[in-house]
């Protein structure tokens, strides 16, 4: 049993205020279900469907809220019972040294999370959106997606953490520089590569069909100047029937990809318009300004971590009286967890108002009311949220909900 010090219950209250606001606007946004719907969009979703989007989100809701709370219960169990302290011990037995002992550590806390996840996510998947039906995942692919995800995890983050705990150990105060500048050059070049060599992993990319839908997509570019390097169709439909587009990668890689159950579900003028908001993403430099803010994201978060390392009280809380640079690094997300909170409402901000943007770029480029109407077909497909709590919207929403987004329009 793991005695309290004036650290450890900072730390807790920190883990418990953080829970508790998120737990607290995920219940008011629960209940605005009750509220009328704007008077934009009363008459946008019929009666029945209303009904059957409420059924799927109060279901959601529960889940979140007891995996959620059953999460947090297991980490403070394991926290106060000491089992950083026998991890640390266990990790040790195996005279590994730092790095061989810091790698057991942290590997075993995230496996012990991942399995700790694993039913819940089965029965989001095969149960609740199954039932919905959204879901069109078998257990097969699903068992392939979580083998192919732990394969990436142990080729590409293995090294990552092992240079990240090499970097403290041997740079010291400045670990954390180097840490930086390594994050840096290889999320840069996992940008560069993702469209062409990790997403293909996952979901098979065909470049999108000749004919009418193709040309008119062209066209646009060429109104955009912007300089189409792949076109693709993607068969998100072998996971679930919920659509989208994305933009990914940078120079040669450059992609744009539009979901097939997204291609299903719209006319041409409506993808028009999808294809000019992720244009515009391009044309106003949010790729660009997103990844700048996340490499400064980055910086000052190993800064900070690099302060917390030198502070015995940080370990002495957990119950270990020895500092460690891997319970450095899991000590500190703990504490860090309330101010990752409120960073996330700025990015999610910063979010909302690129996505204003898209959608005005789009709208000049194409026909505004043709974006309009795609966004009210996507939402009311996947039976989105028409009336959220703004609370939890600065929380959760990098997008704008649905309201504001065609008031923006006009």
């Amino acid at each position: 049993m793991i005695t309290l010090t004036a650290w450890g219950g900072f730390i807790l209250l920190a883990l418990l205020l953080a829970h508790g606001v998120g737990a607290w606007f995920a219940y008011l946004n629960h209940q605005r279900w009750s509220m009328p719907l704007p008077t934009a969009l009363a008459d946008f979703r019929e009666a029945s469907q209303q009904q059957l989007a409420q059924r799927y989100h109060a279901e959601r809701y529960r889940l979140e809220s007891l995996v959620g709370g059953l999460e947090l219960a297991a980490l403070l169990l394991f926290w106060l019972l000491g089992g950083f302290v026998w991890l640390e011990r266990w990790s040790n037995s195996f005279g590994l040294g730092p790095l061989g002992t810091g790698l057991i550590f942290i590997g075993t806390l995230l496996a012990t999370t991942a399995l700790l996840g694993l039913p819940g996510t089965l029965y989001s998947t095969f149960s609740i959106e199954n039932r919905y039906g959204f879901n069109r995942t078998t257990l097969a692919t699903f068992l392939k997606d979580r083998l192919k995800g732990l394969l990436l995890t142990l080729l590409l983050g293995g090294p990552l953490l092992a240079a990240l705990l090499l970097f403290f150990q041997w740079a010291g105060d400045w670990g954390w520089l180097y840490a930086w500048g390594m994050l840096t050059v290889v999320s840069l070049f996992i940008q560069y590569v993702a469209a062409s060599w990790i997403m293909p992993l996952f979901n098979r990319f065909d470049p999108l069909p000749e004919g009418a839908l193709k040309e008119r997509l062209q066209r646009l570019a060429q109104r955009a100047d912007f300089p189409l390097e792949g076109l693709y169709q993607m068969d998100g439909s072998r996971r679930s029937s919920k659509g989208n587009a994305f933009f990914s990668g940078f120079g040669k890689r450059r992609r744009i990809a539009l979901f097939d159950t997204l291609i299903e579900k719209h006319s041409e003028a409506e993808l028009e318009a999808v294809l000019a908001h992720e244009i515009g993403h391009y044309k106003l430099n949010h790729v660009f300004k997103r990844t700048a803010m996340g490499i400064v994201h980055s910086g000052l978060l190993l800064f900070l971590m690099g302060l917390a390392m030198q502070q015995p009280a940080l370990f002495q809380a957990f119950g270990l009286n020895q500092p460690t640079v891997h319970g450095g690094l899991v000590f500190f997300t703990l504490l860090y967890s309330p101010v990752e909170m409120a960073l996330g409402v700025v990015f999610n901000r910063i979010s909302c108002r690129h996505e204003y943007e898209a959608d005005h770029y789009a709208a000049q480029l194409t026909d505004g009311a043709q974006l309009g109407q795609a966004l009210k077909r996507l939402h009311n497909d996947n039976l989105t949220h028409l009336n959220p709590h703004p609370g939890y919207v600065l929380l959760h929403y990098s997008h704008p909900p649905l309201i504001e987004r065609l008031r923006a329009l006009g």
